[in-house]
């Protein structure tokens, strides 16, 4: 059996427990789904009106009985129907998956393009004074919440320059690049911001111990151009830790990223998943979670496929 097969075989494991696991967690929290779907509008009910709510919505069955028919719906494609939209869960997650994917994909932009050339460039410099000021700039990355990054943002741009960033009705990309991009830009630099220092601390720890391997010093004493040895000697080999990490983090990107779509107004993933949990809409939480964990096992799944392209000496799941 190949590694492929091996780990395709694990993803119904893995969402048979998410899908056990939001399942229970979404009915522990606290308060009346029928009020919290209703809101004030509740009050107005008579309690036989609420029990005919309740059996209509199936929340008067036992939660085996309720968790037996959401995922017989699940394995026919039917993820449940929205309270809040009136829409199929599938129908509204979609709707929301393009911003998050945007998102997250500019992100990763982000924090690849700066954050590689700078621990790169660190580690070329070892122990001088622009390695620690990299290294710095790295842990105040780290160490800065995402959410404080774009109010800090929202702050400078308003106070500092008298503008704000685009907020509002989101533009797809394809409708209007311009007026995507300017919505876009500062939460892909919120989200991208600590991202950026971790692949900036990852990629010079790699590079650092590459740069010292035997092949690295034997190419320096054949008299190979130093850029040469950085970016085609070493690079390809130091590249390992970052596409894991960038794996994992893309994982969680996708999961939407909650605080800066909320911050900026974007209607995305991480505040439907907000939204839905607050209104007690448990088909919607439940089928944006699965969709999250789908999106998180694939892209793990791809991360150590690229693992072979990117160094032919690792073999998956051979001998």
């Amino acid at each position: 059996m190949t590694y492929l097969t091996r780990r395709l075989l694990t993803f119904p494991l893995v969402m048979f427990g998410v899908s056990v696991l939001v399942f229970v967690a979404i009915r522990l929290v606290p308060g009346d789904a029928i009020t919290a779907m209703l809101g004030t509008e509740a009050g107005l009910l008579t309690p036989e009106q609420k029990a005919a709510l309740a059996s209509y919505f199936g929340l008067d069955q036992g939660w085996f009985t309720q968790y037996a028919r959401w995922i017989a719906g699940v394995l026919s494609g039917d993820l449940g129907l929205s309270v809040t939209y009136g829409k199929p869960v599938l129908d509204v997650i979609l709707d929301r998956f393009p911003l998050t994917l945007q998102l997250a994909l500019m992100a990763m932009v982000i924090a690849l393009g700066t954050g590689l050339p700078l621990g790169v460039f660190a580690a070329t410099r070892n122990g001088k004074a622009s390695d620690l000021g990299v290294r710095v700039l790295a842990m105040i990355g780290q160490s800065t919440p995402s959410f404080v990054v774009g109010l800090l943002l929202i702050y400078v741009l308003s106070v500092g320059f008298g503008v704000l960033p685009a907020m509002g009705e989101f533009v797809p990309l394809w409708q209007d690049p311009l007026a995507n991009l300017g919505q876009m830009i500062l939460p892909a630099i919120t989200l991208g911001f600590a991202f950026t220092a971790s692949v900036t601390r990852i990629s010079r720890s790699a590079m650092l111990d590459v740069l010292s391997d035997d092949y690295v010093r034997t190419a320096r004493a054949k008299g190979a151009p130093a850029r040469r040895v950085i970016w085609r000697h070493a690079l390809p080999n130091a590249l390992i830790p970052v596409v894991t990490l960038s794996g994992v983090e893309f994982g969680y990107l996708l999961g939407g990223a909650v605080l800066v779509e909320q911050i900026y107004a974007l209607p995305g993933l991480g505040r439907l998943v907000l939204e839905a949990i607050l209104q007690r809409d448990y088909a919607l939480v439940q089928g944006t979670v699965l969709f999250i964990a789908f999106n998180f096992l694939l892209v793990n799944l791809l991360v150590d496929l690229a693992y072979v392209a990117l160094d032919p000496r690792i073999r998956l799941g051979g001998n």
